[in-house]
């Protein structure tokens, strides 16, 4: 009998915790909801990817201003959700997503940015 020789592999499992949880607004449900399943479906795979991975293509803060963005490319079109964060009580971290477009610009259109800052102000101010 030939002898064996057993290697053992120490495997750590990890538990990986999303980075925030998301929170969508009546507008970004409404704006999901109208769109294509298979659209909507990537849209939604994409903000799970982003909770765990820091991603630019995925979700990206605007330039001069508290208002992210989640990106999604599907098919030559743009997709955009809008959000900002926010602690909720108990201390987890918050993304609350103010409503989506579809985007046909380079840059963000300045009327969905300040879409966005509205609702997040009408947000911080229904918390007071």
């Amino acid at each position: 009998m030939e002898p064996f020789a057993y290697i053992c592999i120490k495997i750590k499992v990890m538990e990986v915790k999303a980075k925030f949880k998301v929170v969508y607004s009546k507008e970004a449900d409404d704006f999901l909801n109208h769109l294509p399943s298979k659209i909507k479906d990537k849209i939604i795979y994409n903000i799970a990817k982003a909770k765990f991975v820091i991603d630019p293509e995925l979700f990206k803060k605007l330039d001069d201003t508290d208002i992210w963005e989640f990106r999604t490319f599907y098919k030559k079109v743009k997709y955009r959700l809008l959000a900002f964060w926010d602690k909720d009580n108990g201390a987890d971290t918050l993304v609350i997503a103010t409503h989506g477009f579809i985007k046909k610009t380079q840059k963000t259109p300045p009327k969905e940015t300040a879409k966005a800052e509205e609702i997040r102000k009408a947000y911080f101010n229904s918390k007071k």
